[in-house]
Parts: structure tokens; sequence; C-alpha cells
């Protein structure tokens, strides 16, 4: 922040603060985007678009949807050691915000291919969802996904 003097001001001191800047651009048409069907292509999607260690480090991600569930963006919220890595909430809301996402599906990642989920993934989950439902941005399903090969959702399994 820098503090100058505004002769014009009558000796008032100014403060210039940085400018913030949000943008968006999506140059496919709605109908090239890819389509949330069910868990079965979101796992897909996640995949695709997953970093190629999956085995080696704990990463946690976001699909953010529009209304009719196609998929405007992933997004890459955090990645980690083997067993864990950071996720802030504000992260991925100020990202569904910028793109005006409706809906989220969350993802992360588990090295040791266990799919069950741990307390503290049941635990962000409902702290997430609880954030969505103030900002009117539904989480519609938690991914764990295993490197070799299946995955877990919350959503199929009626825990979101």
């Amino acid at each position: 922040m820098k503090k100058s003097n505004d002769s014009s001001s009558q000796g008032t001191m100014l403060w210039h603060v940085a400018e913030v800047k949000i943008s968006y651009r999506n140059k496919r048409p709605i109908k090239e985007l890819p389509f949330i069907k069910s868990s079965e292509s979101a796992e897909k999607i996640l995949r695709d678009n997953w970093s190629n260690d999956m085995e080696l480090l704990e990463e946690f991600n976001a699909l953010l949807l529009n209304k009719a569930n196609y998929v405007k963006g992933f997004y890459r919220v955090s990645r980690g050691g083997v067993c864990g890595t950071v996720v802030d909430p504000k992260i991925i809301f100020v990202t569904a915000l910028k793109v005006l996402a409706s809906s989220i599906i969350i993802a992360h990642n588990h090295p040791s291919g266990c799919l069950k989920p741990s307390n503290p993934d049941i635990e962000l989950t409902k702290k997430l969802k609880q954030a969505g439902q103030f900002l009117d941005i539904q989480v519609i399903d938690h991914i764990i996904l295993s490197p070799v090969r299946g995955y877990f959702s919350f959503s199929d399994e009626g825990l979101i």
C-alpha cells in the first residue's frame, strides 16, 4: 500500500490499494463441455485431469459445474505429501464464485489405495457442504480416487 499527499484534498492522506481483477474465460461452447451424469462420469473427468503421480502424493481438486452439470472448469486446490494435503475452503469457494459455478464436485486421492474415507475426510465434506449452502453453491459429491482403480463417492453412499 502506498501513501501519498494530495493537495486537492486539503492535506488529507490518500491510500492507494491493490486493484482486484476477477476473470474466467471459456472459449468452448457449452455443448462441447464435459457433462456429469453420475459419479462414474465425474471419476473419468477427474482422472483425465489429475497429476501423473497419484500413487505418490495426495492431491485435492474440484470440478466447477454450471446449473445443468456441465463442467466449467477443473481446479487443483492443493498438493501435499504421502498421507495428506491442506484444503482451504476459501480457496475452493473463491474459485467457484469466480466462474459463477452453481455446484462443485470435490475430490482427492489416497495414495495408499484405500478407498475408505477418514474422519477428517468426512468432517471436511460437512464443512464444505455447509459453506456451499451459505453461498448457494451445492457440493454434489466428494470422490476419493485410488491410484490403482476404483473410487468412493460420498453421494453414492448417501454421505452427502
